[in-house]
């Protein structure tokens, strides 16, 4: 899951295309897959992982990653903080039109921010990243301000995470703007190098080039992305000759990709962790010996090994190794250890029932587990599951499609536990998925609230020398890895396999690469 519930999108090219796209299959067509249904609006609740990249195509944030993965232009030419670190200038791009032709101003920014991300009753993907700003401010067509409440050091880092502007005018008139189908469904306008030509819900999405992009003409006439939920199926195509690039979560398929020839596969790090969420609205998992507990239950080692055949390490906290000058591995450890496990538990008032079950006053410890339909979610449930039953604990696993489990756990919070991941902006900053203002609505998944946490994560936006924000961020770690906010899993090896016939897409990581997808080229 990104950000939002982000990580990295499985891609596949294929040239068994569907019969009615026979004649848009040519040399200068990529396919792509995508597990479910997509949302083009990348602000909406129902878009995540399944729109990430296909959104990343149409719309265009003001800043966008690097090689280095910093933050450089994309809308805004350049950008500025005052000296209280509380106002940020951005200077944006003229000659910019939406790919309806209307030109692109500062109106469209700070609609898309005052209207949509700062409005506490859309609920919109990605509102928690700017609990920070207050308002933003229009300077003329071609600047804008972001006016904040308390400093945010990582807002050009943030805004170039899949964070898109809309076009006001597409908007006008409408209250919410979730019910907009013919935007979000039919035809969303940005203003990035490719716009939908068509979409099909189950079968496939067609987009085209735009020829009037500000950044020149895409190489590539045509990206598809078939709609393929099932990673097997996915592979077999890959296999069958067709194919432009996947991102390989199921380690167990590798191996007759390995022998291809014509393949490329790069093992990479990203800004990903794997996690249980325990929702805190249960007042049964607002006790940290619990969170702790359930942790200690759960062989991680050898879920890497088994799931993961190796390829990844025990996750610590929320700030991945990919960050060498932050992150920081001695914190708080949590080892297999079921029988220290149980005496926690037992601390905590749950002790065996005549059936060996754990119960406290009389009531059994159960509880739902909602997982979807995508990567290894499923069998990584099932382990977590296994490793809970055998302490006592009755664990109900419940599987769903992707997009159903996205509107129940996301969205509306309905669980007691789930696992899952968050691929973020390589920055320390996590204060949008970890703030007390990010709860219910925002990216806190669990819901998770702390004073303390929150003044810790103030500090950390607040640090202005790569000195300070190191100390800040080790208190950060220190924390998280105390008091578990979530229960965290492993940190993944990103497995990406690359057709040789692909030219000039960055081996950096897939957000990366999608918005630089005018250098795309297929030899």
């Amino acid at each position: 899951m990104k950000r939002e519930l982000l990580g990295p999108l499985v891609l596949l090219a294929s040239s068994l295309a569907l019969p009615a796209l026979a004649r848009a299959q040519a040399t200068s067509t990529l396919t792509f897959a995508t597990n479910a249904d997509p949302t083009f609006n990348p602000w909406s609740p129902n878009a995540e992982v399944e729109s990430d990249l296909i959104n990343e195509l149409i719309f265009e944030g003001l800043t966008r990653y690097g090689s280095n993965l910093q933050p450089v232009p994309a809308l805004a030419t350049r950008w500025s903080v005052s000296k209280n670190g509380l106002v940020w200038t951005f200077h944006l791009r003229k000659g910019v039109t939406w790919q309806n032709g209307r030109p692109f101003t500062s109106k469209d920014v700070v609609f898309t921010f005052n209207d949509i991300a700062l409005n506490k009753k859309l609920g919109a993907n990605f509102a928690s990243d700017y609990a920070p700003v207050s308002q933003v401010k229009a300077v003329g067509p071609y600047e804008v301000q972001f006016l904040l409440k308390t400093p945010f050091s990582a807002l050009p880092s943030y805004l170039a995470y899949f964070e898109g502007i809309l076009p006001a005018s597409s908007f006008a008139g409408v209250k919410n703007p979730w019910t907009l189908s013919s935007f979000d469904k039919q035809h969303p306008i940005g203003t990035g190098p490719y716009q939908l030509d068509k979409f099909v819900p189950g079968s496939y999405v067609e987009l085209r080039r735009n020829d009037h992009y500000w950044g020149g003409k895409p190489q590539v006439r045509t990206i598809l992305f078939k709609i393929i939920p099932n990673a097997n199926t996915q592979v077999a195509e890959m296999l069958s000759g067709g194919l432009d690039l996947i991102s390989l979560q199921n380690t167990a398929l590798l191996g007759p990709l390995k022998s291809d020839p014509n393949l490329q596969i790069i093992r990479s790090q990203e800004n990903l962790y794997y996690w249980v969420a325990l929702n805190q609205n249960d007042p049964r998992f607002r006790n940290v010996l619990v969170r702790r507990a359930l942790l200690l239950a759960i062989n991680r080692p050898a879920i890497i090994k088994s799931l993961l055949g190796g390829y990844g390490q025990v996750a610590t906290g929320p700030i991945a190794p990919l960050q060498k000058a932050i992150y920081d591995p001695k914190v708080a450890q949590y080892p297999y250890d079921p029988t220290l496990a149980k005496k926690l538990l037992a601390e905590a008032g749950w002790l065996p029932g005549p059936n060996g079950r754990l119960e406290k006053g009389g009531k059994p410890f159960t509880i739902t587990m909602p997982t979807g339909q995508f990567g290894q979610l499923v069998p990584m449930s099932e382990l977590v599951q296994n490793y809970w039953k055998a302490i006592g604990i009755d664990v109900q696993l419940k599987v769903t499609d992707w997009n159903t489990y996205i509107k129940q756990v996301v969205v509306d919070r309905r669980y007691q536990a789930t696992l899952a991941w968050w691929s973020t902006p390589p920055t320390p900053d996590i204060g949008p998925y970890y703030a007390s203002s990010a709860a219910v609505t925002g990216s806190n998944i669990p819901n998770y609230r702390s004073a303390k946490l929150d003044a810790l994560l103030a500090a950390g936006q607040d640090a202005r020398t790569p000195a300070q924000e190191k100390a800040a961020y080790a208190k950060v770690q220190e924390f998280v890895a105390s008091q578990l906010p979530y229960l965290y899993l492993w940190y993944p090896d990103i497995l990406v396999v690359k057709s040789k016939r692909i030219g000039g897409m960055s081996d950096v990581n897939l957000p990366e690469a999608f918005q630089h997808s005018v250098n795309w080229t297929v030899r």
